[in-house]
């Protein structure tokens, strides 16, 4: 299955020691070799990396990943292909415009007879199921809110709908940000932390790295890190439950009302 890794915090902050980890898992302690990209929020701006090789042996990555680039919101993905061929327009995350601010999505999983009409207000440029659920979300909160932006609990609640409904067609896991918050909807695995003080040292589990965050960080820091599997080995990280949406305001998860949609089951082997 593709990785997806997602960062919301409370003060712009660097993403460079979970994306050390999180870059091994394509082509190197995994097979996810099929491209990768990252996205961070800047303002109203977005800071878009995007390379079809596999992360663990993109010069892009090693960019990205001595770069310390601060940001409020990121949203990264390696590759696993399953629909659409393995090219830059294919490759995750993908961004829109929406009520005049960047959208940014990133899928895990595969969606079978998923064919939803499109008006022409958002149009798949690659041939990715991932992509064409993006467009049918954006189109979705477009038609349903034509005069701006909602509320965050009614774009939540929408949101929510729009993932079951989607659900129903496959497996699901997705991170969406507009650079004020991030949205994690899990369909089968999806896990996340919360680091603030009191900070501590973090080992990776994908590389042998140790961090000390009581050297990096000041006392009112809140960092929620979230992966489809957790990235240290050393820490508690906390498993989102299968067929729920989460939202993440400055750096923690954020109550907005109910938060079940619809659960993705495999099949027996």
């Amino acid at each position: 299955m593709c990785q997806l890794l997602g960062m919301n915090c409370n003060t712009p902050t660097d993403i460079c020691f979970s994306f050390a980890g999180f870059q091994a898992r394509g082509g190197l302690t995994d097979v996810h070799g099929d491209g990768w990209g990252i996205a961070f929020f800047e303002g109203r701006g977005v800071r878009v990396f995007l390379d079809p090789k596999a992360s663990a042996h993109s010069p892009v990555a090693e960019l990205v990943r001595n770069y310390p680039i601060h940001s409020l919101n990121v949203i990264a993905h390696i590759r696993k292909a399953t629909q659409g061929f393995v090219s830059l327009e294919n490759t995750h995350p993908f961004q829109r415009e929406l009520w005049g601010r960047y959208w940014v999505f990133a899928h895990n999983g595969n969606l079978q007879d998923f064919a939803p009409t499109l008006r022409g207000d958002f149009q798949p440029v690659g041939q990715t199921d991932s992509e064409r659920a993006f467009c049918h979300l954006m189109e979705t909160l477009n038609r349903d809110f034509p005069g701006g932006e909602p509320s965050r609990v009614e774009l939540f609640a929408a949101i929510r709908r729009i993932a079951t409904d989607i659900g129903r067609h496959g497996e699901f896991n997705f991170l969406l940000s507009n650079g004020t918050c991030l949205f994690a909807h899990c369909a089968s695995r999806l896990a996340y932390i919360v680091r603030k003080a009191p900070f501590d040292e973090a080992h990776l589990k994908d590389q042998d790295i140790t961090v000390d965050f009581r050297q990096l960080t000041s006392p009112a820091d809140r960092v929620a890190v979230v992966a489809t599997t957790p990235l240290t080995d050393n820490e508690n990280w906390v498993t989102l439950p299968p067929g729920t949406l989460t939202l993440f305001v400055d750096g923690e998860p954020a109550d907005v009302g109910p938060r079940d949609t619809c659960a993705f089951v495999r099949a027996p082997a």
